[in-house]
């Protein structure tokens, strides 16, 4: 991506445009960078291609391992306590980014989480720069005050929403103008979840380590072990297949919910699965794992805003059953690339898994290349970083015409 020398916007979309003749610098505001999720994920991605648009990325934030990652990608990592919920840590931040923002030539600010966007949009409010908002989930609306915490995620003078799901429940919960929202979905790394780039060796060693037999079909379902993500349900639609000929995987920590840890063993003892089903705590390697696995469920009680995991699965060529609700809606093509359950429905789940199974040889062949190619066409890592690009390009715009 090559920069142009325009002071306005550049109709190219491959060109972040140049603000007063020097390259535009885009300041991502996170609480840390400590998890592999998506908010930190897409910061560290959106980074790179700040940078490689000709651009400059800096990344404010309490720090954590991703900070490794950004200094890859050429960013620019600030320390700062925004992970704060302390209102007088809070007002504070106000100063410390409306001086960030000046000594550093800042052009927009990106927010993507609540406690540093009030910050951040005051500090933009007084530093004269636009700020633009992402919405990555439905959050708590609860009572009036919870919803008017939220409500600064809609300040942004453009709103990115992960799916159309968010977009329409901050159209239809905070009144946010349709002109206003872009609908940007996550996006995957096509280079780590790809089929053909994952040798037979991190394959076996991953089966080895979770000594797996030979033969018997693999289901997966990864997320953390918190109660809405479902495991419950897929352990009774396991229960209900009646079969033991096949191994059911939840891979993800409990984040210390050491009480729903031990509800989902005693739920595998009651049901006699012990054998059958298998709790992972971590894995290092997921595209292996997708690769290893026969089936990938998703099993989400509550609406998953996006539903990373079923895409990811669906890149790596597996057959994936989701919840039909949220996110998932719009990265399943039921029928083709997987099937959609009601959520909590076990004898669903049961029937679907059923229907997963039973595909033979050429049916899974054909499933793996639609999903594969469905996950490329729509929802790459390329795709999620060039229309966030523009959203840049549109406020600079906006702002060069002032």
């Amino acid at each position: 991506m090559v920069m142009n020398d325009s002071a306005h916007l550049n109709t190219d979309d491959d060109e972040l445009a140049r603000p007063e003749g020097r390259p535009p610098t885009v300041l991502q505001i996170l609480p840390a960078l400590g998890g592999s999720g998506g908010v930190e994920r897409g910061t560290v991605e959106i980074a790179g291609a700040i940078n490689a648009a000709g651009g400059r990325a800096l990344v404010a934030s309490e720090g954590g391992l991703l900070v490794h990652d950004l200094t890859r990608v050429n960013a620019e990592h600030v320390l700062l306590p925004v992970a704060s919920k302390n209102p007088v840590v809070m007002y504070r931040n106000i100063q410390r980014l409306v001086d960030l923002i000046r000594q550093e030539h800042v052009d927009v600010v990106h927010v993507r989480s609540r406690a540093p966007a009030w910050s951040a949009y005051f500090a933009c409010q007084r530093a004269k720069i636009p700020l633009v908002t992402t919405f990555h989930g439905t959050y708590s609306i609860g009572n009036w005050i919870k919803r008017r915490y939220n409500a600064v995620m809609t300040y942004g003078v453009r709103v990115i929403a992960i799916s159309a799901f968010i977009g329409g429940h901050v159209r239809r919960h905070y009144g946010v103008p349709v002109d206003k929202i872009r609908v940007i979905h996550r996006g995957v790394d096509l280079e780590r979840f790809d089929p053909e780039k994952v040798s037979a060796e991190r394959v076996i060693k991953l089966s080895t380590d979770w000594r797996l037999p030979d033969g018997v079909p693999i289901i997966m379902l990864p997320g953390r072990q918190t109660r809405w993500k479902g495991q419950l349900v897929l352990i009774d639609a396991i229960a209900k297949l009646g079969r033991k000929n096949l191994r059911c995987l939840l891979v993800g920590s409990d984040q210390g919910r050491e009480d729903y840890r031990r509800e989902l063993e005693a739920r595998i003892v009651e049901h006699g699965l012990e054998e059958v089903i298998r709790i992972v705590e971590h894995c290092d390697d997921m595209p292996a794992a997708y690769k290893l696995t026969d089936l990938v469920v998703s099993a989400s009680t509550d609406p998953e805003a996006f539903g990373r995991i079923v895409c990811e699965a669906q890149a790596m060529g597996r057959p994936v059953i989701a919840t039909d609700h949220g996110g998932a809606k719009e990265t399943v093509l039921p029928g083709i690339t997987g099937w959609l359950t009601p959520p909590g429905d076990s004898n669903a789940l049961a029937e679907a898994i059923e229907k997963a199974l039973s595909l033979d040889s050429t049916e899974r062949t054909q499933l793996a290349a639609k999903a594969i190619e469905h996950v490329r066409k729509n929802f790459s890592k390329t795709q999620m970083c060039d229309k966030t690009l523009d959203v840049y390009n549109e406020v600079l715009a906006e702002r060069n015409r002032t």
